[in-house]
């Protein structure tokens, strides 16, 4: 999967949802090709009923399919003015984390290595709609857009659908730190 360049991730519509699940499509073919699925701890489940999904942990885990293990997982600590999310490969090894921005229109995050180091950010413009992934050098990654999903949708659910697109570099890395990105966007800055 880390060897594609664009992604269309689509949430699952539920009418009570206390985990989330997105299938994620090959955006030229309409094919599936993996998921990400929300496994927050149990208390967290519950808690999710009272207390906006921000401020609750969890860990999102990217698969293939539901038979093999993650190749991507990210743990979302809990927060309350800024939120990390930390990024880990298949072996469970920090690959690196994005730190959401204080005080940022249409919400960011810092992206920062396995030792703490800025290396990008993601920058969200005014409405909170597309974010640009781009180095320090001004160098653009790749970028999340969300996607109209209609009136009704938008509206009655918080289920969202986001193009996730890599730049002429679509080494795994980058693929890895984009995909988890559209993910950390939509576990942050949308959810209820």
């Amino acid at each position: 999967m880390l060897s594609r360049r664009q992604f269309l991730v689509k949430e699952r519509v539920a009418v009570v949802k206390l985990t989330d699940t997105y299938d994620i499509f090959d955006p030229e073919t309409g094919e599936p090709i993996g998921m990400a699925i929300d496994r927050p701890p149990t208390w967290a489940k519950f808690a999710r009923l009272f207390v906006h999904k921000r401020f609750l942990p969890t860990r999102i885990e990217i698969l293939e399919s539901e038979e093999q293990g993650p190749i991507l997982s990210l743990y979302k600590k809990p927060g309350f003015i800024r939120v990390e999310v930390k990024l880990f490969d298949a072996r469970d090894h920090l690959f690196g984390s994005f730190r959401s921005k204080l005080f940022r229109l249409g919400g960011g995050f810092y992206v920062l290595d396995a030792g703490g180091s800025q290396i990008a950010e993601v920058n969200g413009d005014w409405k909170g709609w597309n974010f640009k992934i781009v180095t320090d050098t001004g160098r653009q990654l790749g970028e999340v857009s969300k996607k109209w999903a209609g009136i009704g949708k938008e509206f009655f659910t918080t289920a969202d659908t986001y193009m996730i697109s890599v730049g002429e570099s679509g080494d795994p890395t980058t693929v890895a730190l984009a995909l988890a990105a559209g993910l950390a966007v939509d576990t942050v800055f949308k959810e209820a």
